[in-house]
């Protein structure tokens, strides 16, 4: 069985709280057309240079009934940057207009199978899987990036059609485990394509 969620699977359930003091779920986002899920953090250098053009994509599509959430997962006691406090603070500094979540118990990365930060996942509106993997090949350097498979598959979706590329490997840091040393992988996880 693979780690993590395949394409045509449904979406996991999580209730989590949020940077805005309210608790989220899927319910939260049942009018949106598209859901993007993405497994963030407030540290990993490949989320940092891609921060801005997150909040540029949200700002694209979200007239266009596309929902996104980023959820960090990772561990707070090697990692304290990462805490809901610093995560309250991330979003004010960066002025994030979408919704962000903590995953103390790490059970919706768990769910998810989330590998890296960041990792993506494109839901439907009947909340099936249809992309997962990376937002483009360069996520670490801003303005660098050639290929932008996300974008690429919301506007596929939206446009009524099925995405080109539906799996790519996501380009990050590890989600950071807890109880794990620092660069640990599931067994189970290889790479997706």
């Amino acid at each position: 069985m693979a780690f993590t969620l395949q394409i045509g699977q449904k979406a996991p359930d999580f209730d989590l709280p949020g940077v805005d003091g309210k608790n989220y779920s899927l319910a939260s986002f049942k009018d949106a057309k598209l859901l993007v899920v993405v497994f963030s953090c407030n540290h990993c250098p490949y989320v940092v240079g891609s921060e801005d053009r997150l909040s540029r994509f949200y700002a694209d599509f979200t007239s266009r009934g596309v929902a996104m959430v980023a959820i960090n997962s990772n561990e707070t006691e090697g990692h304290p940057t990462d805490s809901l406090e610093h995560m309250k603070l991330r979003a004010k500094e960066k002025g994030f207009r979408f919704t962000y979540v903590r995953d103390d118990s790490q059970d919706t990365a768990r769910a998810f199978g989330a590998l890296r930060t960041p990792h993506f996942y494109l839901f439907d509106q009947d909340r099936n899987l249809r992309y997962t993997g990376r937002m483009d090949d360069n996520p670490r350097t801003p303005g660098a990036e050639q290929t932008h498979e996300l974008r690429d598959a919301v506007e596929a979706l939206l446009a009524g059609r099925k995405p080109a590329i539906e799996l790519t490997n996501p380009i990050g840091c590890n989600v950071k485990w807890k109880g794990k040393e620092r660069h640990w992988m599931p067994p189970e996880a290889c790479d997706l394509v």
